[in-house]
Formats: structure tokens, C-alpha cells, sequence
């Protein structure tokens, strides 16, 4: 009796405390939500360096689109008023052009340089070169001497290009060159044509009257124009800009080929420029008359293959 009544108070019986099954995965949904978490403030986080991304690139195409006059409405420009009635602020950040002096490439008191023979176009484009190679760019320049003037040819390469891709923006080292081309254009007497070019690349949506190659060859031909004002060269030596799509392909057997998207510079003679502008002027108005040796005639066919073999055939 006595050894019942021990083991009987002996026995202790536990309440609470116990392990249930659920316990083994209690805490594994706080693991699985913080992964959770963290992976929706990583993906805000790119989500918001692309729209800052994004932003700046809208911003600079804007500036660009402003100082090449493409959102200048009614033809004027912010300017800083010379008159005691008008503001002494300026308004609108405006590329520079020189302070003035005589001895500003800007300047239009500066002496210029007139590229009219053969052997002085030669001297430019070696110029142009030199100017490419520091920027590391050589391989994306190009140049031909023709009866009409010097043909600069800035293209893409596989390796670099001069525009982000489908976009007006120049990238950084070809705004750094056109920029360092505009003191050299600032003292030439020589006036341009600014041509845009794109590959046959379409766009996915291509409505009319949307955004097309032409819009975007004439796009990047004007931010080209920008960013020439901008290191110095006078707004007078621009005598067109003109985009052109995709009509007129170095390689047109490879019309994707990257050298096909480019911005050339056509740097006339004296004579060719006022031929030019006698194309465009009034007919029978006074100077429109063609100079001597200037030519409005494109080469022939085989003309052009002579100067499509000067080109580079590599990149």
C-alpha cells in the first residue's frame, strides 16, 4: 500500500509548454517576408536611378533641342537685353561663342582662314584627324577632299557610337569632340552643311506623322549644331542642316551597318557655298548668280565609287 501511495506521489504531470508541429516553421514566413521585402525596395531602387537616368537624358536633349532652335517658337532667342528697358539677367543658359576679343577664334573681328584648294582642305582634314585621335575617336572619322569641299564623316563604329541608340543625345566623347571642332571652325571663312543619317533600323510604331529616321537624322544633326556653338563655332558658318534617314547609306549592301548612322560635315568652298545659296534664293535676286568652277551637279556613279573606296573598310 505504502509503495502505490509513493509511486503515485511520485508521478508529475506537465501542462503547457509542450512542442506542437507547427512549431518547426513558426518563424519561416518572418524570413521569407523580410527576402520579400528587401527584394521590392531593390527593385525601387533601379526603378529610380533609371527614371533619374531618364531625366537627365530628356533634360539635355531639351537644352540641346533649345540652342539648335528647335524650340525657339517664334524665332527668337532668350537673349540679354543691351537696352536700360530690358533685363541684365540671363534667363536661358546659351553656348558661348568667345568674349569678344580680337584675338577670339570667336570673335568676328578675328582673322579667318579661307579652305579653298585641294592642299588647304587637306590641312583641315588632317587637322579634324589629329583632333579625333585625341578624343579617341579615329576610327569613327572619316574624310574625303571633293570639287565641292571637304566631306567629314562622323559614323558609328561596332565599338563606339555617336549617339546613344535611338536617341538625339551625342554621347560624351563625341559631344567632347564636336566641341573641340568648334575653335577650329571659328576661324574658318568656310560655311557647312550639317547632315543627319541613320540606318534602316525602323521604329517598332512608326505612325505618320510620328517619330521617324527622318525626325531623328534631323534631330541629331541640329544637337551636332548645338555642341559646335557651344566650343566656339560662329552661328553664321551653319549655311543648312538637313536629315536624311536612311536615303543615303555609305554601305548601302548592308543597310543595318553602323557606319550608315552618322553626322557629316560638308565643309564648301567659297564657290560651291554661293551655289548653294543661289538653289535657295529668290530667282533672278541680286548675288545669286553661281560663282566661277562652282558645280550644283552630283558625280557621277563612278565618282562616287572613287570616293566611297577612300573610306575606311574596317572600323
Amino acid at each position: 500500500m505504502s509503495k502505490a501511495n509513493d509511486k503515485h506521489e511520485s508521478t508529475i504531470v506537465k501542462r503547457g509548454g509542450g512542442k506542437h508541429q507547427h512549431d518547426e516553421h513558426g518563424g519561416a514566413w518572418k524570413v521569407a517576408f523580410a527576402d520579400f521585402c528587401l527584394a521590392l525596395m531593390a527593385l525601387f531602387l533601379v526603378l529610380w536611378l533609371i527614371a533619374t537616368r531618364e531625366q537627365q537624358n530628356l533634360e539635355q536633349i531639351v537644352r540641346d533641342a533649345n540652342n539648335s532652335g528647335m524650340l525657339e517658337g517664334q524665332g527668337q532667342k532668350p537673349a540679354i537685353a543691351t537696352e536700360q528697358s530690358g533685363s541684365l539677367i540671363e534667363r536661358f543658359a546659351v553656348p558661348r561663342t568667345g568674349n569678344g576679343g580680337s584675338g577670339d577664334p570667336g570673335s568676328p573681328s578675328a582673322p579667318k582662314v579661307a579652305y579653298e584648294t585641294p592642299s588647304d582642305l587637306a590641312a583641315l582634314s588632317k587637322a579634324l584627324t589629329e583632333l579625333s585621335s585625341s578624343a579617341g575617336l579615329a576610327s569613327n572619322l572619316a574624310t574625303v577632299v571633293t570639287p565641292y569641299g571637304l566631306r567629314v564623316m562622323l559614323h558609328d563604329t561596332d565599338q563606339q557610337g555617336m549617339f546613344m541608340r535611338g536617341s538625339a543625345l551625342p554621347t560624351d566623347r563625341f559631344a567632347l569632340l564636336l566641341q573641340k571642332m568648334g575653335p577650329l571652325f571659328a576661324q574658318m571663312r568656310n560655311q557647312m552643311l550639317i547632315v543627319g543619317h541613320t540606318d534602316a533600323s525602323r521604329y517598332a510604331r512608326a505612325d505618320k506623322g510620328g517619330y521617324s529616321n527622318w525626325t531623328l537624322s534631323t534631330d541629331r544633326a541640329h544637337a551636332a549644331r548645338a555642341r559646335l556653338l557651344a566650343g566656339g563655332m560662329q552661328s553664321s558658318s551653319v549655311l543648312q542642316v538637313v536629315g536624311m534617314a536612311d536615303r543615303g547609306p555609305l554601305h548601302p549592301e548592308t543597310p543595318l551597318d553602323g557606319r550608315n548612322r552618322r553626322i557629316e560635315l560638308l565643309i564648301l568652298t567659297t564657290a560651291q557655298s554661293r551655289a548653294v545659296s543661289a538653289m535657295f534664293g529668290a530667282p533672278g535676286s541680286p548675288g545669286t548668280a553661281l560663282g566661277p568652277g562652282a558645280t550644283v551637279s552630283l558625280p557621277d556613279a563612278a565618282a562616287l565609287d572613287t570616293l566611297r573606296g577612300q573610306l575606311p573598310t574596317t572600323p
